[in-house]
Order: structure tokens, then C-alpha cells, then sequence
């Protein structure tokens, strides 16, 4: 195998591959990124056996062949070459890798490309798509809701599934929050609900564009994500997740209407004084809202903010790690907080309602 290729462009793609990779043992198939050249284009794949990644970039010399190596010290090796192109070439149990412009030259053994695990494939007919912006707001708004217990495995991803109305909902919840959106999406088949490992989200949200198009496909094991010249795969996680629509509390009787910067800001200030109980205090009243912290030994926080609210004074009782992380991905001026009864679930909307929405266990008044 030969081939030359511009350094940066391949630096690029071997940042993907080893941001899949898990694994730092280089006697390790699965540590090694698999090449392969063929009609002036190489081909490049990773896998850490659960999210596997495809690409492929021009080159020019090329002499067809495969081979696997070690991801990470190649990553290192093209990292520390100036910019422009730079030859690759199989010379029996390694490769050789040197800029045209330099006078350096590295040896990297390899693994025969055939020994590397074949990534997983769908037919082309069951593909959909899903607008770029859409899927990343449906992740972003749910991924930081899912749980890390591994006792209760299938709550440890993004559950999606297909409404009726061709509409596709995204749902997370770890047990004490729950993150729900859905988006139209117009003529699309029916698919198999899916239990979709953050990983692979994480991924997607890193490398997909922020416009355009990706197709997404869904059978018994795996999901699968193309754009551009890209397609990751994931396995799915196993296992029945909970009924969330039991969860969804309806018609509740109070809410109040705040600025999501000032209480982003307000709760940055207060948590200074957040220790391990990571409990904020929301005083709401017909005056305001009053966010404080407990009072400890070095001393405590308080702040007043402006809202709409007509109802009753109530104390409601939040983690302020819970309460911070969906502040961050509400992309609106304003959100309602809507609540029955204070040791409730509370649900966060943007102001006026979209199509999503987090729901809050509060913490149990003293």
C-alpha cells in the first residue's frame, strides 16, 4: 500500500478515529485505525467495538492494499509534521510515514488489514432524514439527562422513537430529571425504538454539520448516522426503557415566568456558596423570586429577580446541577416553571412552549 495525502486533511479524520478509540493498548487490534486505498481515495475506519466510524479522503500515488495501525501514535507521528502533503508506504510489518518537505521519516509497525473487525451495514432503502440543526438540538437537549448507573443499564442512553404524524421524539431521563423533544420530520418509515449509547451522540455532535442534511437508519442492534463523507454506526442498548409518559405531569396549576439569563446568572452566583447538598432555595412570590443558598460556615448567597407569577408564596427545593444544565441549552429569552405542589415534579419550558421541555424531581422539604 502507497498513497499521499495532505497532512492536515488526514490529521483531521484521525482525530475522529481516536476519539472513538478507547482502548491505549497498542498490541490491541481495536487501539489501530484500518486504511485502505483504492481508486485514488483512501479510506479510513475505527471502531472500539460498540460506535465504529468510516470516511474517506482523496489521495494521489496511490497503490492499492490495506493495513492497520496504532491510532495514537500516528495521530502523534502527523501532528508533529509541518503542513502539506506526506507519503505513506507498506514496507512488510510496518509503514513508512515522512513529509515531502522534510528530511524525517517514521516507521510504524502494522496489523494486516484483515484482521480488523468488520463494521456493521444497513441497506441504503432504510435510511431517512433528519434535517442537521434538528438532530443536534435533539441531542443537545437531552444528552446531559442520561443516567450513569449501570444497574439500570437501559436508562444509560438517548431513547428515540417514532409519534405518529411522522414525528420523531428524543427522550432521557436518569431517574430524578427527564429531557423530552420532538421535531416533524414528514414521510419517514417506520422504525424500531432505539436506546441510543451517548458516545455516539457525543461524536455526531462534534463532527456532523450545523446545516444540511443526515440520513439516519434503525434496525434490531445497531443506528446509524451518514453525512458528508461520513457514516458512524452505534450497537443500541438493550432493554425496555421506562413508560416516560407516565412521568409527564399534565395541567399544573402554577407556573412563573423568568429571564433564563438572569436566573443562569443568579444561580452561577448562589452556587458559589453550594456545598455538598447541592441544594438551592427558590422563594417565589407575587413580589419575585428569591434565589439563596443554605447557609453554611463560610456563609451563604441571596439573590432577587424579577417574574410573573399570581399564586401563593412557595419554597421549592432544587439541585442546582439540575436545574443548571438545562438552563444552558434553552435557547430562548424567557422560560415558564410550571409546578403543582413544590415536592412535585417541576417541568421547565422556553416561553412561549416549543416542542421540548425538562422535567425536575425537586428536593424533599426539611
Amino acid at each position: 500500500m502507497k498513497f499521499i495525502c495532505d497532512r492536515d486533511t488526514f490529521s483531521r479524520e484521525i482525530a475522529i478515529a481516536q476519539d472513538i478509540i478507547a482502548s491505549k493498548n497498542a498490541f490491541s487490534i481495536m487501539s489501530n485505525v484500518y486504511l485502505e486505498t483504492t481508486d485514488s481515495k483512501l479510506i479510513i475506519r475505527a471502531t472500539d467495538a460498540k460506535v465504529g466510524f468510516e470516511t474517506e479522503i482523496p489521495v494521489s500515488d496511490s497503490e492499492p492494499g490495506s493495513l492497520t495501525v496504532f491510532c495514537d501514535k500516528l495521530m502523534a507521528i502527523t501532528n508533529s509534521i509541518p503542513e502539506g502533503d506526506m507519503l505513506f508506504e507498506q514496507r512488510e510489518a510496518s509503514v513508512e510515514i515522512r513529509p515531502l518537505s522534510k528530511k524525517v521519516r517514521f516507521q510504524l509497525k502494522t496489523i494486516a488489514g484483515d484482521k480488523f473487525p468488520e463494521l456493521p451495514r444497513i441497506e441504503e432503502n432504510q435510511y431517512f432524514i433528519l434535517q442537521a440543526h434538528d438532530l443536534r438540538k435533539m441531542i443537545s437537549q437531552t444528552i446531559f439527562s442520561v443516567s450513569n448507573d449501570e444497574t439500570r443499564f437501559f436508562m444509560n442512553g438517548v431513547f428515540m422513537e417514532k409519534l405518529p404524524d411522522d414525528v420523531v421524539a428524543m427522550v432521557s431521563t436518569d431517574g430524578r430529571r427527564l429531557a423530552f423533544i420532538s421535531t416533524p420530520v414528514g414521510n419517514i418509515p417506520d422504525f424500531a425504538s432505539a436506546i441510543i449509547p451517548p458516545k455516539a451522540l457525543s461524536v455526531l455532535m462534534k463532527r456532523a454539520p450545523d446545516e444540511g442534511q443526515i440520513l439516519v437508519a434503525v434496525n434490531e442492534k445497531n443506528i446509524f448516522f451518514r453525512f458528508g463523507n461520513y457514516q458512524l454506526s452505534s450497537f443500541l442498548i438493550e432493554g425496555k426503557f421506562p413508560n416516560y409518559q407516565k412521568v409527564i405531569p399534565h395541567d399544573q396549576r402554577n407556573h412563573f415566568i423568568v429571564s433564563k439569563d438572569d436566573l443562569q446568572a443568579a444561580l452561577r452566583r448562589v452556587s458559589l456558596f453550594v456545598e455538598k447538598s447541592n441544594k438551592v432555595i427558590l422563594n417565589v412570590s407575587s413580589k419575585g423570586l428569591v434565589l439563596e443558598s443554605e447557609e453554611t460556615e463560610l456563609g451563604a448567597a441571596r439573590e432577587e429577580l424579577p417574574c410573573e407569577y399570581e399564586g401563593e408564596d412557595v419554597v421549592i427545593l432544587l439541585s442546582n446541577r439540575y436545574l443548571e444544565d438545562p438552563l444552558k441549552v434553552l435557547d430562548t429569552d424567557k422560560l415558564a416553571i410550571e409546578f403543582t405542589d413544590p415536592s412535585r415534579a417541576i417541568t421547565l419550558r422556553p416561553e412561549p412552549a416549543a416542542n421540548y421541555f425538562h422535567i425536575i424531581m425537586p428536593m424533599q422539604q426539611p
